[in-house]
């Protein structure tokens, strides 16, 4: 089977396997991804995840000293999930909302980034807190000595 491609000026021109010094060269619909992504050590993940962690991060970066301790029991009750003791301080920190009160933006960060974090892999999960530590090793420094303390409560 021949094919035929339209040339400038000379009307058709038939293409076929032994026309193979023309290539055709189509551009990628997809970006490009730089080499050094690609021979990384972490797993790649998915865009999408990846802009969610520079959300979270950005957010972290304006968030208060409380604002930051809250979310710091919240990581660590999603990194030790069957200990009871991350569990009761999480639960103090719950507030009943007063009447028409809609939640604060912070309140909806936190929902946001519940909702993301469940639906990471553990690997992206992993990443995030590797991320977290080059941007906050101080916050995640805290992180693994209250994940430590919570070793032996249940």
């Amino acid at each position: 089977m021949v094919s035929r491609f339209p040339v400038r000026g000379k009307g058709r021109m038939p293409l076929d396997s032994s026309s193979s010094s023309m290539q055709l060269s189509f551009p990628s619909p997809l970006p490009s991804v730089p080499d050094n992504f690609t021979n990384s050590s972490p797993p790649p993940m998915s865009y999408i995840t990846s802009q969610e962690m520079k959300c979270i991060l950005h957010w972290f970066a304006s968030w208060s000293g409380p604002q930051r301790e809250r979310f710091l029991q919240d990581l660590v009750a999603k990194a030790v999930p069957g200990k009871l003791q991350p569990l009761l301080e999480g639960l103090e920190q719950l507030s009943v909302s007063g009447g028409n009160r809609p939640p604060c933006i912070f309140e909806c960060q936190l929902r946001l980034w519940d909702q993301w974090f469940r639906g990471w892999a553990e690997e992206e999960r992993n990443e995030f807190v590797r991320q977290l530590e080059i941007n906050e090793p101080d916050f995640v420094a805290k992180f693994y000595q209250a994940v430590a303390a919570t070793a032996g409560k249940d």
